[in-house]
């Protein structure tokens, strides 16, 4: 599909699922590919159609300008050329949503790496719209992200990730722990060599979760092993990303 927004042709691809009914509202996971990748490729990569299929949600690959998204600091042409990615992700929602029976209080937000700065960017700046989001390999790349509520997030990165430093997607956490006033200890979940972090004494019941893979590189976790390519690797399927954020997804709504 395009779409004409701020004088640019932008395009997304739509896949609705094999049990998609027009008479029963779907949830929608808007999913955005790397930099210097593009939506089909995120298709392939993240291998989500298998997981909407199975839970009946839309999944939708935004294209982003010149292979990037305007996440802040990151990445590309977008980022320098100040392209309006949050107001384009909006109007994608809002065309999806004339298009196919949506659930608009179902509305999610995941990305890779430049896709997963994207993400965090819209938690911070469009969280009356995404009602919880999981970045993969991706950090925070705005400087003052103050969502108008507390925002759910679930975040995946490899220990082992040479271009998106862990630490730097775990300072991200700390912040959006901030951000939602999360109180006390998480609990502890072990796949394997790899184990997920769960905050849940936040503000108004969310949830922040992360995910470290070990041994793991910039790839997303369940997806592709044949695309994880040597440069970018190890793989790691301890726990598929796809089935882990939509759990995690499934269980928050925009507040009324």
């Amino acid at each position: 599909e395009t779409m004409w927004f701020d004088g640019l042709l932008r395009g997304y691809i739509v896949h609705v699922p094999d049990a998609y009914d027009p008479g029963t509202p779907a949830a929608v996971v808007l999913n955005m590919h790397g930099f210097m990748s593009a939506n089909w490729q995120q298709v392939l990569f993240s291998d989500m159609n298998t997981t909407a299929d199975r839970e009946g949600f839309v999944a939708v690959y935004p294209d982003g300008v010149s292979s990037s998204w305007n996440a802040g600091t990151c990445c590309g042409l977008a980022a320098s050329g100040g392209v309006d990615d949050v107001g384009f992700l909006r109007a994608v929602v809002d065309e999806v949503s004339a298009r196919l029976c949506i659930d608009r209080r179902r509305v999610y937000a995941t990305g890779m790496s430049n896709g997963g700065y994207m993400s965090h960017r819209l938690g911070c700046e469009a969280s009356d719209l995404f009602a919880a989001i999981a970045p993969v390999s991706g950090a925070m790349g705005i400087p003052d992200c103050h969502p108008a509520r507390p925002v759910p997030v679930a975040a995946f990165h490899g220990l082992q990730d040479l271009l998106v430093s862990y630490e730097d997607g775990r300072a991200a956490i700390d912040e959006w722990l901030g951000n939602d006033g999360c109180t006390g200890d998480p609990v502890r979940e072990d796949f394997g060599g790899s184990y997920c972090l769960t905050w849940s004494g936040c503000t108004d019941d969310v949830e922040v979760m992360l995910c470290t893979l070990d041994p793991m590189g910039h790839c997303w976790p369940g997806g592709s092993d044949v695309l994880c390519l040597p440069g970018i690797g190890p793989f790691n399927d301890d726990l598929d990303a796809n089935d882990a954020m939509w759990s995690f997804f499934s269980r928050f709504t925009l507040p009324d």
